[in-house]
């Protein structure tokens, strides 16, 4: 008799250890089928090289190569983002049209009135002649010309306009800090001179229907200008330069410029320009 409570006793955590062991493969599985996540990378902020770069790709390039200047880093073989293809919105107007007959920073696109009886909205960009700077000569290039366009507001990544606007009681609030990053469109001795302005300003004229004045839009118009990057002799898209340790550094890319265009905020064409 004790034989067989034993016997019945062992089938019994036999029986039991083998429920556990299926409910624990049942479990098993039911992880397993859980799709793991994806692990992060460190290259998760890098822009892919199928897209365009934009204003703000300009002006992470721009910091990432002034601070390596600052500290006299030695660039390695080879800059990702020599070849890559550009397409920069640069707002402007943003409080509206200047009076007529004010001045501008060559590089600028600004927006003015055509006279005193405000009619027309006249939209330009003129480059600047940037052949004989030092940041160019100082670079060893043999280029023929070296025409400027400033991304002014560094420190606004997004194409628009800011919505900070000036206190006239605090000090130094209308003061505009000199831009420090710049697209210069090279081009060498001997190629084609179709997309060269040679001090030409790109120019747009806004009318109002009828004779009448045109509407101010209060988001300002942006400038479009796309194309390539190319590289300064020493391989680099970036070439800085400072007047001191405490001054920030200018930065400007070599680039091939393409097509230069207005645009309303909204991404409308008003005008635009390519070679040939």
């Amino acid at each position: 008799m004790a034989d067989v409570k034993l016997k019945s006793l062992i089938s019994l955590v036999l029986a039991s250890a083998v429920a556990g062991f299926v409910a624990g493969c049942g479990d098993r599985e039911a992880v397993d089928a859980v799709p793991a996540r994806p692990p992060e990378t460190e290259n998760a902020t890098v822009p892919s090289p199928a897209l365009p770069l934009t204003r703000a790709d300009f002006i992470a390039g721009a910091a990432a190569a002034a601070g390596a200047y600052a500290v006299g880093t030695t660039p390695g073989e080879g800059d990702p983002l020599v070849g890559r293809s550009f397409s920069v919105s640069l707002p402007f107007g943003c409080g509206g049209p200047k009076a007529a007959g004010g001045s501008a920073l060559d590089g600028l696109a600004q927006a003015t009135w055509q006279d005193a009886d405000r009619q027309a909205i006249v939209l330009a960009l003129s480059p600047a002649d940037w052949t004989e700077s030092a940041l160019i000569t100082g670079s060893g290039a043999k280029w023929e010309s070296v025409e400027g366009h400033w991304i002014d507001r560094a420190w606004l990544l997004e194409d628009r306009c800011p919505t900070v606007r000036s206190d006239p009681l605090q000090i130094g609030a209308a003061f505009a800090e000199a831009p420090s990053v710049g697209l210069a469109g090279v081009h060498e001795a001997g190629a084609s001179r179709l997309n060269r302005r040679d001090g030409r300003a790109y120019r747009h004229v806004l009318r109002g229907p009828d004779g009448a004045a045109p509407a101010v839009p209060p988001a300002g118009w942006r400038v479009r200008i796309e194309g390539r990057i190319v590289s300064f002799p020493d391989g680099r898209a970036f070439r800085c330069r400072a007047p001191g340790p405490d001054a920030r550094p200018t930065c400007v890319a070599a680039t091939a410029i393409d097509r230069v265009a207005f645009e309303t905020a909204d991404g409308v064409v008003l005008s635009q320009w390519r070679p040939g």
